[in-house]
C-alpha cells in the first residue's frame, strides 16, 4: 500500500494509555514537561470526534483530564487517568455502534480509521484483518452498521493460546537448549508438525522450540515468537565460542493455522525509491554523504521486530539532517530537537498531493479506454505535467470524470475525494497533514527517548510508533535524497522550502500543490 493512505495515526485508547506512561516518564525527567503538556493537548483534539468516547459522563471526564496540568505521576489525576482508559476501554466500538445507529454524521474514511487503529492497537494485525475479516465483510456486501458491529464482535474476543514452531537448524550448546521445556528433538518436530496436518517434507531441523504464546491472531501469534528468536540471537551474539551461530529455519508453524509463515516478518515500507529512479542505488564509490548516514541509521526500521536499535537509528537520522546547532531551545525543553520532526512532517506534507496525483493520473481508465483526461496525460512527457493535468480536472469538473478500476477502485475513488477537498482547500489540508504527521514523527522521538533514557523497550505504543511513523519516515528520505541528489538542496533548506509553501500554497504567488517542494523559478 501507498504510504499516503497507510494509518498515520495510533486509536484514542492506547493514545490515552501512551500518556499515562509519559507522565511516569516525566516525573523520571526522560520527558520534558513541555513535551507532556504538547502531548496532552494533541490527544485532547483526537479525543475531541472520536464518537467511541461517548457523550456525557466519558467524555466529560475525558476533556477534564486532559485541561488539567495535574497528571504527573503521582497524583490524583494519574490516578484517575488510569480508570479512565480502563472504562473507555470496555465498549469503545459498542459505542461508536451506538452513535452510527442513532444518526450520528461520520466521515467514512474517518471510520475506517477509527476501526482499523482500535482493532491494530488491541494486538489483532494487518494480515488477518485483510485477509480474514475484511474480505468476509466485503464477501458480504456488508453495510456500515454491521461493519461496526462485526469490529465491535472482533474486540470483545479475549487474547487465546497458540502453539508455534520454531525449528532450528544451528544449535550450538545444544545441551543448555535440549534442558527447555519448550525444546523438541528432530523426530518430535516431524510429529507436531504431522499432528497439526502439516507436511514435514524438506523441513530438516536440527530440533527446535515450542513456544505457547498469547495473541489476537495467528499471525501475531507468529511476530511474537520472532521476538523471542530475535532475543535468542541477541543473547548468543555474547557468547565467545559460538558467537552468531544459532539459526532459525526460514518459516514457523503456528497451531490451526494451515500454512506455514515466514520467520522474517514484513518490512515496515519505510521506502526510498528516488535512490533507484535517480540512477544512485549503486553509487557508493563516491564520498559520502549525510544522505549516506542518514540511510544507514535508518535502515534497521525495515527489519522486523521493536529494537532500541531501530527507534535510535531512525530517530538519529532524521536529527542528523534536520537539525543545526544554531536553532533555539523553546522554553522547557532541554535540547530542541523536536524541531527536527516537525521540519520532517512539512516535508512529507507537502510530498503528498503529487504523490497522489501521479498515482491517480495513472490510474485513470482501464485498458483501451480513452477520453480527454487520458489523452492529455499520454501527451505528457514529465510526471510534473501529468500530475497538473489532474490538477486541473479536479480544479474543473471535481472528481465525477475520474474512473478507476481493478483491485484499488475503491481506495482511489476516496483518495480522489480526498484529494478534491485538498484542491479546494490547500493550506488547510496540507497544513492538517502536516499536523497528523508531526504528532506521529514526535511519538516516534519520545519512544527513542524512552528507550535510551529511560532504558525500556516495552513501551505501550512502541510497536504502533513504528508501524506508523516508518512509512513517513521513508517517504521523508525520499523527498530528501530526491532534492539533495536533484537540484541539489539540503535538507534544512528543503524543510525551509516546505513550510513556507504550506503557508502560500494556493495564494498569491500562484503556487500550486503540484509543486510545493519544486525551487521557485524552475520548470522542472
Amino acid at each position: 500500500m501507498l504510504w499516503t493512505r497507510r494509518l498515520w495515526d495510533i486509536g484514542s485508547i492506547l493514545a490515552l494509555e501512551e500518556l499515562w506512561e509519559s507522565a511516569s516518564w516525566q516525573s523520571r525527567r526522560v520527558i520534558s514537561g513541555t513535551a507532556f503538556d504538547w502531548q496532552r493537548h494533541q490527544l485532547a483534539c483526537l479525543i475531541g470526534p472520536d464518537l467511541g468516547m461517548g457523550d456525557k459522563d466519558l467524555r466529560r471526564e475525558a476533556v477534564q483530564l486532559l485541561g488539567s496540568d495535574t497528571l504527573t505521576d503521582p497524583s490524583k489525576g494519574h490516578r484517575r487517568l488510569r480508570l479512565l482508559i480502563d472504562r473507555a476501554r470496555d465498549g469503545y466500538l459498542d459505542r461508536w455502534a451506538d452513535r452510527v445507529a442513532d444518526g450520528a454524521q461520520v466521515k467514512p474514511e474517518r471510520l475506517a480509521r477509527s476501526l482499523a487503529a482500535h482493532l491494530l492497537d488491541l494486538g489483532y494485525t494487518a494480515p488477518f484483518l485483510a485477509t480474514q475479516w475484511l474480505s468476509g465483510l466485503r464477501s458480504k456486501n456488508s453495510q456500515t452498521e454491521a461493519i461496526i458491529a462485526s469490529a465491535a464482535g472482533l474486540a470483545r474476543i479475549p487474547p487465546r493460546n497458540f502453539h508455534v514452531l520454531l525449528p532450528l537448524s544451528s544449535v550450538p550448546d545444544r545441551s543448555t537448549a535440549e534442558n527447555s521445556s519448550e525444546w523438541l528433538n528432530n523426530s518430535e518436530v516431524v510429529s507436531w508438525l504431522k499432528r497439526e496436518g502439516h507436511s514435514s517434507s524438506g523441513v530438516r531441523s536440527n530440533g527446535g522450540f515450542l513456544y505457547q504464546v498469547s495473541a489476537r491472531d495467528p499471525y501475531g501469534a507468529a511476530d511474537k515468537v520472532r521476538r523471542l528468536f530475535e532475543r535468542i540471537v541477541a543473547r548468543s551474539l555474547f557468547s565467545s565460542r559460538d558467537r552468531g551461530r544459532v539459526a532459525a529455519f526460514p518459516m514457523l508453524w503456528v497451531s490451526g493455522h494451515p500454512e506455514p509463515l515466514p520467520l522474517r516478518g514484513p518490512a515496515r515500507h519505510a521506502d526510498v525509491q528516488s535512490l533507484a529512479h535517480q540512477g544512485r542505488l549503486y553509487d557508493v564509490s563516491r564520498p559520502r554523504t549525510p544522505i549516506d548516514d542518514a540511510l544507514e541509521l535508518a535502515a534497521p526500521v525495515n527489519l522486523a521486530g521493536a529494537s532500541a536499535a531501530t527507534l535510535a537509528g531512525a530517530w538519529a537520522a532524521i536529527e542528523s539532517l534536520l537539525c543545526h546547532p544554531g536553532d533555539p531551545v523553546p522554553a522547557g525543553e532541554r535540547s530542541g530537537k523536536a524541531v527536527a520532526a516537525d521540519r520532517l512532517a512539512s516535508i512529507v506534507a507537502c510530498s503528498w498531493p503529487r504523490v497522489e496525483m501521479v498515482t491517480l493520473i495513472r490510474r485513470h481508465g482501464g485498458e483501451g479506454e480513452e477520453d480527454e483526461l487520458t489523452r492529455r496525460r499520454d501527451s505528457r512527457a514529465s510526471v510534473r505535467e501529468q500530475a497538473h493535468s489532474l490538477l486541473a480536472e479536479i480544479t474543473a469538473n471535481g472528481v465525477a470524470n475520474l474512473r478507476f478500476h481493478g483491485r484499488t477502485r475503491y481506495s482511489d475513488q476516496v483518495a480522489a475525494q480526498r484529494l478534491a477537498a485538498c484542491v479546494a482547500e490547500p493550506k488547510r489540508v496540507v497544513g492538517e497533514l502536516a499536523s497528523v504527521v508531526r504528532i506521529a514523527l514526535r511519538r516516534l522521538y519520545r519512544a527513542r527517548n524512552i528507550v535510551l533514557h529511560g532504558g525500556s523497550t516495552t513501551g505501550v505504543a512502541l510497536d504502533a510508533t513504528l508501524r506508523t511513523a516508518a512509512p513517513l519516515l521513508g517517504a521523508g528520505l525520499d523527498r530528501i535524497a530526491h532534492a539533495y541528489f536533484g537540484e541539489p538542496v539540503g535538507p534544512l533548506d528543503l524543510a525551509e522550502r516546505a513550510e513556507q509553501s504550506i503557508a502560500m500554497v494556493g495564494g498569491e504567488t500562484g503556487l500550486t500543490l503540484v509543486d510545493l517542494l519544486r525551487a521557485p523559478g524552475t520548470a522542472a
